[in-house]
C-alpha cells in the first residue's frame, strides 16, 4: 500500500471514529429518549416503594419523560436485581436497593449476577434504622419482656422482616438473635407491606421494620415500638429506646436505600442522574416527607456510594458466613 493510500485509509478511520464518538455523545446528551423505569425488589407500600415513587414523580419533571415504578418482589430483592443486571446499560432501567443488596452475594450461592460488578452506583438516597415492633395485643410491653419470652420458649414465636433474604431488616433480626441468644422463626414475605399486614392480622408476633413503613401503625396504636437498632434514638420516635440502651452493648444496624444502573451505563448518564436526584433530595417538600418517615437524607457521589456498598458487602458477608446463614 502506497503512502497516499495509507494516509487516505487513516483519514477514513479517523473520520469514522469521530462520527462514532459524536453519535455516542449525541445519544448521551439526548438522554432520556423514552420512559425511565425504577425496578423495586419489594411489594408496594414498603419504604423502598414509597421512596421510589417520591423520587420518580420529581425526576419525571426534570428529565421530561415518565418515570415508572415496577415492583418485582421476591427472593430478597434478587429477582429485581437480576432483571436490571441484564437490562440495556442506557440509564432507562434503574434499580432501587436497600443495604441488604450488599450482603446478597454471601447469602445466595446461585445468583446470576455479581452484586458489585453488575451495577454502576448512582447515588445513596437515604439511611434508616430498623424498628422492632409487635401488635399491642401481645403480652410484652417492652423489649426486655420480649427477649425473656423468646428465651423461655425457644422457637415458639414467629417474626416478619420485610422482604427477607439479605435485606437490612432480616439481617438485623439475625444479628440480634445471635447477640442475645434467642430462637425465633422468620416467616418470609415479599416486602414491608405484606409483612405488616401479617403482623397486624396476628400471623406473626414480632416485626423488624423500617420506621417509614411501621410508623403509621405505631401512631394509630396498632403496633408497639419496642426498640430501634441505631446508636441513637430515632427523631420520629424519640421515646423508643435503642437496642444498645436495653442491654445489648454496641448493637447497631443502620440500613440505606440507593439507586443503581446496569454496569456499563455511560458516565455522563450516571452523572446526570446523580445531579438531578441530589437536587430533588434537597427540595423542601421532599426533605419534609422523607424526614417525617424517619429517613436520613442521602446524597454524595457515585464513587462514595460505591465505597459504601463495598464496605457493607465485606461487613455483611463476613457476618453471614460467620453465622452460617444461607437461603439456598
Amino acid at each position: 500500500m502506497t503512502g497516499s493510500k495509507i494516509r487516505t485509509a487513516l483519514r477514513g478511520a479517523f473520520a469514522a471514529a469521530l462520527l462514532g464518538a459524536a453519535t455516542l455523545v449525541s445519544a448521551q446528551a439526548a438522554y432520556p429518549t423514552k420512559p425511565v423505569t425504577f425496578v423495586v425488589g419489594f411489594a408496594p407500600g414498603g419504604s423502598a416503594d414509597i421512596l421510589a415513587r417520591v423520587i420518580g414523580q420529581k425526576l419525571s419533571a426534570t428529565l421530561g419523560q415518565p418515570v415508572l415504578v415496577d415492583n418485582r418482589p421476591g427472593a430478597g430483592a434478587t429477582i429485581a436485581a437480576a432483571q436490571v443486571a441484564q437490562a440495556p446499560a442506557d440509564g432507562h432501567t434503574l434499580l432501587f436497593v436497600t443495604s441488604g443488596h450488599a450482603g446478597s452475594g454471601a447469602l445466595y450461592s446461585n445468583l446470576r449476577y455479581d452484586p458489585i460488578k453488575a451495577f454502576a452506583p448512582v447515588i445513596k438516597l437515604a439511611a434508616t434504622p430498623v424498628v422492632i415492633v409487635s401488635p399491642v395485643a401481645q403480652p410484652w410491653q417492652n423489649f426486655g419482656a420480649l427477649v425473656a419470652a423468646a428465651k423461655k420458649d425457644p422457637g415458639k414465636y414467629n417474626y416478619a422482616a420485610g422482604g427477607g433474604g439479605a435485606t437490612t431488616t432480616a439481617l438485623a433480626a439475625e444479628f440480634l438473635k445471635k447477640d442475645i441468644g434467642i430462637d425465633m422463626v422468620q416467616v418470609p414475605y415479599k416486602g414491608s407491606g405484606p409483612a405488616l399486614n401479617a403482623l397486624l392480622a396476628g400471623e406473626v408476633e414480632v416485626g423488624f421494620e423500617i420506621p417509614s413503613s411501621a410508623l403509621p401503625h405505631i401512631q394509630a396504636g396498632k403496633l408497639r415500638a419496642l426498640a430501634v437498632t441505631s446508636k441513637t434514638r430515632s427523631s420520629v420516635m424519640p421515646n423508643v429506646p435503642t437496642v444498645a440502651e436495653q442491654g445489648v452493648k454496641d448493637f447497631e444496624v443502620v440500613g440505606w436505600f440507593g439507586m443503581l444502573a446496569p454496569a456499563g451505563t455511560p458516565a455522563s448518564v450516571v452523572a446526570r442522574l446523580n445531579r438531578e436526584v441530589s437536587a430533588i433530595l434537597q427540595q423542601p417538600d421532599v426533605r419534609e416527607r422523607l424526614t417525617g418517615l424517619g429517613l436520613e437524607i442521602g446524597g454524595g457521589t457515585p464513587e462514595e456510594f460505591q465505597k459504601l456498598i463495598e464496605g457493607d458487602a465485606q461487613r455483611y458477608g463476613d457476618a453471614i458466613r460467620r453465622m452460617g446463614i444461607k437461603v439456598d
